[in-house]
């Protein structure tokens, strides 16, 4: 999470003012964050980025165009989020950053290989797939997204990543194998202070303060709380579903 604790439950509940008690019970380090320096993507780490960019980032940065909404992906990207059935948020990003790995990679054929080794589906298994991730309108919808896609990323080592049958079988491939990643820096901060040593009263009153934060933040909004991601993972795709 790039949210400190208290930033976490502000956002949750609405409510700037909020001030959580014990901040040292915190584990985010802001201090640590960096930024690409052309679009301004936050990092939890200069390692983290540096990542990023060996990998796929140089691909992906939007640069001064970040909030240009007639940018490719940014195109890609609003589209998705009009269309998909929550709360599958990253699938479509984590499908641009597959290609956009391959892109950056001087090996490009030792990648291709390392993505063909994901759990595959039949062509009917890939379309039952996709209906469960887009709704009934999931063939029109589909075809908008390739279109979209295609315009942003298009690459032609990945040319058939980008034909109807290919880009189905991509788009299926990461809603089989795709492994949620959730992360709360209030669930965290929570674990820590109930591991504190303090007299009754004060765990009793930190304790009151807690339920009601949780209680307030559900009224505000609902029970999923975690900022959520979104990974491939080539051991877990080995598993019998």
């Amino acid at each position: 999470a790039l949210e400190t604790a208290e930033e976490n439950a502000q956002r949750l509940l609405g409510k700037s003012s909020l001030v959580l008690p014990h901040p040292e019970q915190c584990s985010i380090r802001k201090d640590l964050h960096q930024q690409c320096p052309r679009c301004q993507v936050t990092y939890c780490s200069a390692e983290c980025r540096q990542a990023a960019l060996e990998q796929y980032h140089q691909v992906l940065c939007l640069g001064p165009s970040r909030d240009d909404p007639t940018h490719p992906l940014n195109k890609l990207q609003e589209a998705w989020r009009n269309m998909h059935y929550p709360p599958e948020t990253s699938s479509i990003m984590l499908m641009a950053r597959m290609v956009a790995t391959v892109k950056q990679a001087k090996d490009k054929e030792w990648w291709i290989k390392a993505f063909s080794q994901f759990c595959s589906k039949t062509a009917n298994e890939e379309e039952e797939v996709v209906h469960k991730l887009l709704g009934d309108k999931f063939k029109g919808q589909l075809e908008l997204l390739r279109l979209l896609f295609t315009e942003a990323l298009y690459d032609e080592h990945l040319g058939r990543w980008f034909t109807p049958e290919g880009f189905r079988s991509l788009f299926a491939l990461v809603g089989t194998n795709g492994q949620g990643i959730g992360t709360s820096s209030l669930s965290q901060w929570v674990h820590a202070c109930d591991a504190l040593d303090l007299p009754m009263l004060q765990r009793e009153e930190l304790d009151a303060f807690i339920d009601q934060l949780y209680k307030d933040i559900e009224k505000e909004s609902g029970e999923f709380l975690n900022c959520e991601g979104s990974g491939l993972y080539v051991l877990q795709s080995c598993c019998k579903y």
